[in-house]
């Protein structure tokens, strides 16, 4: 086994070497601008990106017209709330979101100049479906939730979200770029009417994302918020990036082949992490819902050990204390407290990420060194010596999950 481990795949995932080379032939040979309508080159980059474009579609079950490609997953979400938020200024200015979304979302809500209500969320990271079907008004043109968290994992129920939003006439938007190739997502079946995707998180190129824009039932509007050529239908203009394209797309597919075989696998390799850990170690905690998670999601916290302490002790593995996006940051995580986790515990969270690559020897090897660490930590730790003299009534010694 090779060293530095890598458990960090919610942050991103290497390219798969069957993308790569489908890739590859488009950087130097088939170089061609997809916009070019006059020569071979132009029609032959066009077609890759076609193709591409239902291969995405059928994954999450669209149809290829619908496929708008983008830079990210972020420009998608800007594109879905600053597009329609502009295109149906007539009809209202409100938006519900929920407290637990990336900052992708949360921050572009902060510049909307529009009523936001967010959803809070239980101890389990799920949100009252019945608070959402309260917080809808007359002035709300678009319900945006994650839906599966990029921290704790946890999967919202799109589907009945999205009926409830259908009854009141309101638009569905999911950033689903942690859930899209993990899980099954079917925009149809779950009501959804914008989807925010990224290829990085797949085995996918960075630099390349899409958007799912239904098409009908009904036809979504949106707003182009790049000017400069009316590319992609009019709806995002840019030269594309065809070898970007093509990566998600070849991607997608091998996602749609193989989900189900993997995400048994990466469940396995997750809980038998989690089960060494709350075998080795007292006072470890689930955040979020245990059922309903991402199968390569573990996010634990460790009581009485500084998550940062945690990983530099750990330094030969990748992990990470929360978002990629929000690493640099000192403040506990919005995600764990929105979930009303106190600061003590936010601050000894590790997001653990397995993914297509993590080996069983690489999960016994991550749960010996960090049970090692923490213990070294703890020795060190006056209120951990304090709690083990009196101990808490209230405390198992085993992992637990705080519920609603």
């Amino acid at each position: 086994m090779k060293t530095p481990v890598y458990m960090d795949y919610q942050a991103t995932t290497p390219v798969d070497s069957r993308v790569f080379e489908a890739m590859r032939p488009y950087f130097c040979e088939l170089f061609g601008n997809a916009a070019s309508k006059t020569h071979s080159f132009g029609w032959r980059a066009e077609d890759a990106v076609e193709k591409a474009r239902r291969q995405v579609a059928e994954l999450i079950g669209a149809s290829a017209k619908e496929i708008v490609f983008t830079g990210s997953a972020t420009e998608s979400n800007n594109l879905a709330l600053k597009g329609v938020g502009e295109a149906y200024r007539d009809r209202g200015n409100h938006v519900v979101t929920v407290a637990t979304e990336h900052r992708a979302v949360l921050d572009v809500c902060k510049h909307l100049a529009a009523d936001v209500t967010y959803l809070p969320v239980a101890q389990d990271g799920l949100i009252d479906l019945d608070q959402l079907r309260d917080a809808i008004t007359d002035r709300t043109v678009l319900v945006s939730v994650m839906y599966a968290n990029n921290e704790i994992g946890v999967i919202q129920n799109l589907r009945e979200i999205g009926k409830i939003a259908k009854e009141r006439g309101v638009l569905v938007h999911s950033d689903a770029t942690q859930a899209v190739g993990k899980i099954p997502v079917d925009v149809a079946a779950d009501n959804i009417d914008l989807l925010s995707l990224s290829a990085h998180k797949i085995y996918g190129p960075k630099g390349c994302g899409a958007l799912y824009v239904r098409a009908r039932d009904p036809r979504v509007k949106i707003a182009e918020q790049m000017n400069g050529g009316g590319h992609e239908r009019g709806m995002r203009s840019g030269t594309l990036n065809v070898p970007g394209i093509v990566g998600l797309g070849e991607a997608c597919t091998i996602a749609r082949v193989e989900m189900a075989e993997e995400a048994k696998r990466t469940a396995r390799l997750r809980d038998k992490l989690r089960d060494r850990l709350a075998a080795d170690l007292d006072e470890v905690y689930v955040n979020g819902s245990i059922e309903q998670r991402l199968p390569n999601n573990l996010n634990m916290s460790f009581a009485f050990v500084d998550s940062e302490s945690l990983m530099m002790g750990i330094h030969d593995i990748a992990v990470s204390s929360g978002s990629a996006c929000s690493s640099a940051a000192i403040e506990p995580s919005h995600v764990l407290r929105a979930l009303g986790i106190g600061d003590d515990r936010a601050h000894s969270a590790i997001r653990f990420g397995l993914g297509r690559f993590t080996t069983d020897e690489e999960v016994d090897y991550v749960g010996a060194r960090v049970t090692e660490v923490v213990r070294k930590l703890r020795e060190l730790s006056p209120l951990y010596e304090m709690r083990q003299t009196v101990p808490d009534p209230g405390v198992t010694g085993h992992v637990s999950q705080s519920r609603s």
